[in-house]
């Protein structure tokens, strides 16, 4: 079985997009829809922007969105059986198998995007990587550090070794330090705005929440595989409830990686730019990769 995937925010880059704009007239129809939709043109910072201006919330999100769906619509066999997103991602999946229109699905983004910056501003927060140490190690730390200092939790379980931990700025650096006593090979903080992922995101949950109610979604052409328990899910409703959670809950990669292939999965195809997720995929099922 071919899965597809698709990156979140982080992947994006000056130029993107250019190639699928130029050479497949689908993908330029949903370029020019983007730029109609969002009252500004995306297509144009995506291709021309600086780095600074791709950091942009509004931007951001929406690119990567738009560059993985024009990704898939470029497929010359685009027929998934199975389908799962990082993160944003998620978003990319449901409308490539069909779960949401491409415009409905850049509307969601859109508001995903600004809530969550909103979110990011009421309180200093940050996202730390966290290398080479053992799952229930993170977690101890993470649950020893709340009691004591502040907000901080595993935000993200990319692939053995690599786990990345949300919280307020004091609980996460204070964490990374007890993290790297306790034998990490690395505890990096990351330049993002706000922690993502984690608790203090719950105000964009909030602010998300009805624009996800409202949102008509339809069943997948395929099981999308959902960030917050690792399962396929082709249930809208099902699928509602986990979008809302998603922002405040663990993004569980690892785990849905491996479902996929017991699942069935054997080759992993990634829609979007950059191949961030290939590496990731690589490290949680290296045999297929031999």
């Amino acid at each position: 079985m071919n899965a597809y995937v698709f990156p979140g925010q982080g992947a994006q880059f000056t130029g993107m997009g250019k190639e699928l704009y130029d050479a497949n007239p689908k993908a330029r129809a949903l370029f020019e829809e983007a730029d109609k939709v969002l009252g500004f043109s995306l297509s144009h910072i995506m291709f021309t922007g600086s780095a600074e201006e791709l950091k942009q919330t509004k931007v951001t999100q929406p690119a990567i969105y738009l560059h993985s769906v024009a990704a898939a619509v470029c497929q010359p066999d685009f027929t998934p059986q199975m389908a799962a997103g990082h993160s944003l991602g998620e978003f990319s999946a449901l409308a490539a198998t069909g779960a949401l229109s491409f415009r409905e699905g850049l509307l969601l983004v859109s508001a995903r995007a600004q809530a969550m910056q909103l979110a990011c501003e009421k309180e200093p927060s940050a996202m730390a990587a966290i290398l080479n140490l053992a799952e229930e190690k993170v977690e101890e730390i993470c649950e020893q550090v709340q009691q004591s200092v502040g907000i901080v939790i595993p935000a993200n379980y990319n692939s053995p070794g690599q786990i990345v931990i949300s919280g307020t700025v004091e609980a996460v650096e204070h964490a990374c330090r007890l993290m790297k006593e306790a034998g990490a090979k690395r505890a990096l903080m990351l330049p993002v705005g706000g922690a993502f992922h984690s608790p203090l995101m719950e105000g964009a949950r909030q602010s998300l929440e009805a624009a996800i109610d409202n949102a008509h979604l339809t069943i997948p052409v395929c099981p999308v595989y959902q960030n917050v328990d690792g399962l396929p899910h082709t249930d809208p409703d099902m699928i509602k409830e986990n979008l809302k959670k998603q922002l405040t809950s663990p993004v569980r990669w690892t785990l849905t990686v491996r479902n996929m292939v017991f699942d069935g999965a054997r080759t992993f195809t990634e829609l979007g730019p950059g191949e961030v997720l290939t590496g990731l995929i690589k490290k949680i099922a290296p045999e297929l990769f031999i």
